[in-house]
């Protein structure tokens, strides 16, 4: 671990690509056809922990996808539309997440304990190299310029 690192996650790379972003944890699979709005980014899949969340943006984190194999082009989609995840990290490698990452551009680990991730943890993912870095955690206060508390 690097100085600022609270944790780094080794896992294996699968869409090369490095991002910084806040963390959406779900402990429960995602289908992106019929669980996230392709307008809106939302999470709409009832009863899903998620739900009425969206996952633009952020470092959506989650056990695997499940679904039909139009769920890649609703990832490709929300790409399209500015509303796709910043970065994808999953337990184990699912082919529809995978192939939507692939032709999203967005940034894919696989193989990480997401139990260790908190949404709200900043986080930094780096496909090339599998690396999940937690940078701060979900509800710690960063110091400004000044040495103070800011937001």
């Amino acid at each position: 671990m690097s100085g600022g690192d609270l944790l780094v996650l080794k896992g294996k790379g699968i869409v090369e690509g490095h991002c910084i972003g806040e963390a959406l944890v779900s402990s429960t699979p995602i289908s992106f056809l019929g669980g996230v709005n392709p307008m809106t980014g939302e999470v709409i899949e009832e009863g899903h922990d998620l739900e009425g969340r969206s996952v633009a943006g952020k470092i959506l984190c989650f056990p695997h996808g499940k679904g039909s194999t139009v769920g890649s082009y609703v990832m490709l989609a929300l790409r399209r539309r500015g509303l796709a995840p910043a970065g994808l990290v999953n337990e184990v490698a699912d082919p529809i997440v995978v192939v939507g990452a692939i032709i999203s551009r967005i940034p894919m680990v696989v193989g990480v304990d997401i139990s260790l991730l908190r949404t709200g943890d900043l986080l930094e993912v780096d496909g090339s190299t599998g690396t999940v870095r937690v940078l701060r955690r979900a509800g710690e206060r960063v110091l400004d310029e000044r040495g103070g508390k800011g937001a």
